[in-house]
């Protein structure tokens, strides 16, 4: 089953190796999408594919890499989206 989200992480998630960590977990989890740092220090990222990869990917994005701080993830569905490999969004 296929499943798409957007989410944005709130928290000490910029400069932090946040984005690089999501990409390189997305892509050994088969994902499709992309990451990028928001102009208020938050990040974003669609993350697409199978719903357990993209569950799993989700619970890891609650923690972060170490350094991170995660406050508080908003997630929300989305229509299935075609996505490339997933990758960061400058």
């Amino acid at each position: 089953m296929l499943k798409s989200i957007k989410v944005v992480v709130t928290g000490r998630v910029q400069g932090v190796c946040y984005r690089v960590s999501t990409q390189r977990i997305a892509r050994q989890l088969g994902l499709k999408g992309w990451v990028k740092n928001l102009s208020d220090g938050d990040v974003e990222a669609l993350i697409c594919g199978e719903k357990s990869n993209v569950d799993e990917l989700q619970r890891w994005m609650r923690l972060g890499p170490e350094g991170a701080q995660v406050d508080a993830l908003q997630v929300c569905e989305v229509d299935w989206q075609e996505c490339g490999d997933f990758s960061i969004q400058r």
